[in-house]
């Protein structure tokens, strides 16, 4: 007993502090490892638990720097255009048209329309279409602030949680105004702000309805269509927009 004990602190002695700690804590052996594994598992899921809703309450009062979109399109090339500017400084017709053509009942619901997703998942079992989600504006808002795009289920079951924190933590005018400084309106131009320069050449607070409605009718395909030299169908969609805006009285109030 007595030789053993000698024998371990010559070992010591010999491979310094680092030897010491090696033959207290030797790292061949299966328990140390699964000890380990159990502190580093701890570890991330505390993370995963812990980090979703910290940064829903950052952005409640900050604005985001970013996006994963923005950070894809800088790979493939795209420059970034982008400004935030708080609501207030934002055209009252502009959250009117994007309720119009987006998500007509944002004011009401609690960032899910449910009827919209029972007939998306509906035609999911009938094998009619893609996937699709029928997105409130809550839900796009959480995906790109918060996750990356694309129409995976893991992406949308991962949107779920991150909806209901911001409905809770935000509201319906901060979700409002991260929505219209995020969103992606064109190659490279990201919020209301840089597509109000881009297309018409002023700030966002001076545009008109038929300029809100055309940012807004081109949304479903910003990089394809354009509000400054629209088609005749986008033209026809901007219509549409500025007669839902007329419609939609007390239910675009929440967004003002």
């Amino acid at each position: 007993m007595f030789w053993r004990s000698r024998k371990r602190r010559r070992f010591g002695k010999k491979t310094g502090r680092f030897g010491l700690f090696f033959w207290r804590d030797p790292f061949w052996e299966p328990r140390v490892w699964l000890r380990r594994m159990i502190r580093i598992t701890v570890m991330l899921l505390l993370l995963v638990v812990t980090a979703p809703p910290a940064l829903v309450l950052v952005y409640r009062d900050f604005a985001p720097p970013g996006t994963l979109l923005m950070v894809f399109r800088m790979f493939e090339g795209e420059g970034i255009r982008k400004e935030w500017v708080p609501l207030e400084k934002i055209s009252r017709h502009v959250p009117a048209a994007v309720i119009a053509m987006e998500d007509n009942l944002f004011c009401k619901h609690d960032g899910f329309d449910w009827a919209a997703i029972f007939e998306a998942a509906a035609d999911q079992v009938r094998g009619e279409g893609a996937l699709r989600g029928g997105s409130t504006i809550s839900q796009q808002t959480a995906k790109n602030v918060f996750l990356w795009p694309g129409r995976t289920f893991v992406r949308k079951g991962l949107e779920v949680p991150f909806t209901f924190m911001i409905e809770w933590a935000w509201g319906k005018r901060r979700i409002m105004e991260v929505y219209l400084n995020v969103i992606e309106w064109g190659p490279g131009i990201y919020g209301v702000e840089a597509a109000a320069r881009h297309y018409f050449d002023k700030s966002a607070g001076g545009l008109t309805r038929r300029e809100a409605a055309l940012l807004a009718a081109i949304l479903p395909n910003p990089r394809r269509w354009s509000a400054a030299s629209p088609t005749p169908f986008i033209k026809r969609r901007a219509g549409m927009a500025q007669a839902r805006m007329r419609d939609l009285g007390l239910l675009a109030d929440c967004a003002r």
